[in-house]
């Protein structure tokens, strides 16, 4: 039953990014942490009293820290760079593009304070267009866990993942309900519940609205799949058949825009194989605002009661 599925507690994800950076400094000497004047906001404090020589202040200069951590894997570094999504990636795109991405070198871009909950903050700061972006380049694998625990074993599991990775997080504190001694399996899909009826795709901290809103599904007599997409690419595009060919709708849940995100991302999966109705839940072309985190989620449409709402236009035009 999905109701069984419940938090252990509430805790940031960024959090979790601070204690999945620590463990992996500790099991491999070569990884090393950049910020741009944002060491507190990313939780590398820790990191920092433990290994002080691994690690590189670089000031308000997000794109020469990109050069930098670049430059670093030639040395045989695995730089972590850190700030927040939007300076990791609109500030920056074009350095990544040509000296992280199409040079195929090993730089994990670790972005916090992603999307609407980045709260009060407002527009200029709550990109909701980088999962598009990043996926867009070439060769780069990018990541979105849904909780603490998901965010350091994905944290600590880039480490040993060859190749440049977008690893996006998020702020506030959130429910934390996956194992605390998972093993991260870059690409492999996590099923949360089986379900026959509908299957909801979600990432971040879509995820545990997902599981909310299937809650109220299951209560209204449907049998929801829930199925968290923690690495949008390379995308498990079997998972995802698998899915479809059984419930014969979805809907798609994401803190971004609906356009160029994990939504997009599912839809040209079926649209070659198995085409579906498919419903997506997330920002509509547009930037946000400031105000409390779970107000803007409300306000834009990313909450349980739209999930539903989408699941059950999703399952009306199935039966069409």
């Amino acid at each position: 039953m999905v109701k069984d599925i419940k938090p252990l507690n509430e805790k940031e994800t960024r959090a979790g990014f601070g204690e999945g950076i620590l463990e992996a400094g500790r099991k491999n000497p070569n990884v090393v942490a950049l910020t741009a004047d944002l060491l507190g906001s990313m939780k590398l404090n820790a990191f920092i009293k433990e290994f002080p020589d691994r690690f590189v202040q670089v000031g308000i200069a997000e794109a020469n820290m990109i050069g930098i951590a670049a430059g670093m894997t030639i040395g045989g570094k695995i730089p972590y760079t850190t700030t927040f999504a939007n300076f990791s990636t609109g500030r920056v795109y074009d350095q990544i593009r040509q000296s992280v991405a199409y040079s195929g070198k090993n730089v994990k871009i670790c972005a916090s304070h992603a999307g609407l909950t980045l709260g009060e903050d407002g527009a200029t700061h709550q990109i909701l267009e980088d999962i598009g972006m990043m996926k867009m380049l070439p060769g780069m694998t990018v990541i979105v866990p849904c909780d603490f625990n998901q965010t350091k074993a994905a944290t600590i599991a880039i480490a040993d993942y060859e190749g440049p990775v977008y690893l996006r997080f998020g702020r506030p504190k959130w429910p934390n309900f996956t194992p605390e001694d998972q093993q991260f399996e870059v690409g492999k899909a996590q099923v949360l519940h089986e379900g026959t009826d509908i299957t909801l795709f979600a990432c971040g901290h879509m995820v545990w609205l997902s599981v909310e809103a299937g809650k109220i599904l299951e209560e209204k007599g449907y049998s929801v799949e829930i199925i968290n997409i923690h690495t949008i690419k390379p995308l498990d595009e079997e998972a995802v058949l698998r899915s479809i060919q059984k419930t014969g709708c979805a809907v798609t849940a994401e803190e971004h825009n609906v356009l160029g995100g994990l939504g997009d991302s599912i839809a040209q999966v079926a649209s070659r194989n198995h085409p579906i109705p498919i419903e997506y839940v997330g920002t509509n072309d547009t930037f946000g605002e400031s105000g409390k985190p779970l107000d803007l989620l409300k306000k834009y449409g990313l909450d349980a009661e739209h999930i539903v709402a989408a699941a059950e236009k999703a399952i009306a035009r199935k039966k069409k």
